[in-house]
């Protein structure tokens, strides 16, 4: 394979929100009702993704914007990419509901390419340290670059 795609995965809820709103603008606009055809555009809104995509036989990327299957995005020569560091993360959020809060904390996986000492390009995330490392070393193979396994405290090179 010398192309990666990643596509930064969206909410379940948000994509099932879309969903409906697809689902409901569909039978409006066939009941002859105007607003079916605003739903079906606003639906759109929750199928959007964000992410990355590396072209190793050009040695060009580009950051992907894009709706259902349609992505966009201005490829750029790939940086002198150093090293490809997988390191796991928490992030945390605080929900509120009425007078109750709570903080939901999620632990990820991420796959980052080094350049310039301490610059980073993220190109993968995701909850299994299996697939990110698959990744990794899809990428070190085809840019011949060493891997660091910062997924532990103590930070080791493969």
């Amino acid at each position: 394979m010398n192309k990666i795609t990643y596509k930064r995965p969206a909410p379940k809820l948000k994509r099932l929100y879309g969903a409906g709103l697809l689902f409901f603008g569909i039978l409006s606009a066939l009941s002859g009702n105007i607003l079916g055809i605003i739903f079906i555009f606003s639906s759109l809104f929750f199928f959007k993704y964000d992410g990355i995509e590396i072209d190793f036989e050009t040695k060009k990327y580009r950051n992907i914007y894009g709706i259902l299957n349609f992505k966009f995005g201005k490829w750029e020569d790939l940086p002198d990419i150093e090293y490809v560091s997988v390191f796991k993360t928490t992030q945390t959020s605080r929900v509120w509901v009425s007078t109750a809060s709570t903080v939901v904390t999620n632990t990820s996986i991420k796959v980052n390419l080094f350049y310039n000492t301490n610059r980073k390009l993220e190109i993968y995330e995701s909850e299994k340290s299996d697939d990110a490392f698959k990744i990794a070393k899809e990428v070190a193979l085809h840019l011949d670059i060493d891997i660091l396994d910062a997924t532990k405290k103590e930070s080791e090179w493969l």
